[in-house]
């Protein structure tokens, strides 16, 4: 795992008032969560199950598919290094800029790695498996749905891994499940994470063929999902009225942000959802990070490190309109130094 991911929080203990590092909204009310996880004391006493079946079983029901055909993983990056692990140096093509765990899985288990830069680039690398993110972090666009399934249907002696954890942010179609089963060459991945707004609990799930499927069950290990996220999971799953995101209303807000940071000078990249690329004219995002955390107690992610990117790249969530108007002014202030 690299050193230097989004919401690094943890680096900065008292001093961040407002987040955009993270990719999801942070006014959700998780009180009700915490009540019920108070309320069940055995969790904490017992092990778990060693895969938890009971939270793929019940994601089986609600998508209305064979509980064979997901796996319940400890986040949608333990799915990462899984897939990485069964296919084993093989050769994996990446769609860069994008979420740096497919290539440091893939480093880990000795793929041969190919960076491009858009699908169409996907015919002259001749690939064993695809990696892509959709929509992308940190770009936040959304690959166009025709596309997608052209290509895959074009080349299905490849295994495509794509990795939908923002699905629910996206103003734009993405690949539905149907998509999946109707195909024997495609891993969707997906985060309870992103969709109830708990990132501290790591719970996410595959969805793909069942042969595929079992051979990822057979090399994880035992306990990989903790009993407070499999329990968490249940409650989040029979409650899902309660965490409808406004997905048309966060992008009104990065549009908002986009604009604003284009007229200080600061030029964005398109977003179909909740976040964006920004680069720096001339000043490197570190520096910008660090005096907006010393100054403003604002948190943003530095982008640097993502393959393709400069030391001047930064990425932005959009938060409440209170709080993006707080970011823009910090900005605005940053530049006028």
């Amino acid at each position: 795992m690299i050193d230097g991911h989004g919401d690094d929080l943890f680096r900065y203990k008292g001093k961040v008032k407002i987040n955009f590092s993270t990719n999801i909204p942070q006014t959700v009310n998780h009180e009700e969560l915490m009540n019920h996880l108070y309320n069940c004391g055995a969790i904490f006493r017992n092990y778990p199950e060693p895969s938890p079946r009971s939270v793929e079983k019940r994601l089986g029901k609600l998508h209305g598919l064979s509980d064979e055909n997901i796996i319940v993983t400890n986040g949608a990056t333990e799915a990462i290094y899984l897939i990485a692990q069964l296919f084993s140096e093989q050769k994996s093509t990446i769609i860069a800029p994008t979420f740096r765990e497919y290539q440091d899985a893939c480093k880990v288990f000795r793929h041969e790695i190919t960076f491009i830069n858009s699908l169409k680039e996907i015919e002259d690398c001749h690939p064993d498996l695809v990696w892509l993110c959709n929509p992308n972090n940190p770009t936040g666009r959304v690959f166009k749905y025709e596309a997608i399934l052209e290509i895959i249907d074009q080349f299905p002696e490849i295994l495509y891994v794509v990795d939908q954890a923002y699905a629910q942010y996206a103003v734009k179609r993405v690949l539905s499940e149907k998509d999946i089963l109707e195909r024997k060459n495609v891993i969707l991945l997906n985060s309870l994470t992103k969709q109830f707004v708990v990132p501290g609990l790591r719970i996410g799930y595959a969805i793909g063929p069942q042969n595929i499927m079992k051979k990822l069950r057979a090399i994880r290990m035992p306990w990989a999902v903790n009993s407070i996220a499999i329990e968490a999971a249940h409650y989040l799953l029979s409650h899902k009225e309660d965490y409808t995101v406004d997905y048309n209303e966060l992008h009104r807000e990065t549009l908002k942000l986009e604009r604003a940071l284009k007229e200080m000078g600061i030029n964005t990249e398109p977003s179909d959802c909740n976040f964006f690329l920004a680069q720096l004219p001339d000043s490197s995002a570190s520096e910008l990070k660090d005096w907006l955390i010393e100054n403003k107690g604002i948190l943003i992610r530095d982008a640097s490190n993502f393959t393709g990117l400069t030391p001047r790249h930064f990425r932005v969530a959009a938060q409440t309109p209170c709080e993006n108007n707080k970011l823009i002014k910090a900005l605005k202030e940053w530049r006028s130094l």
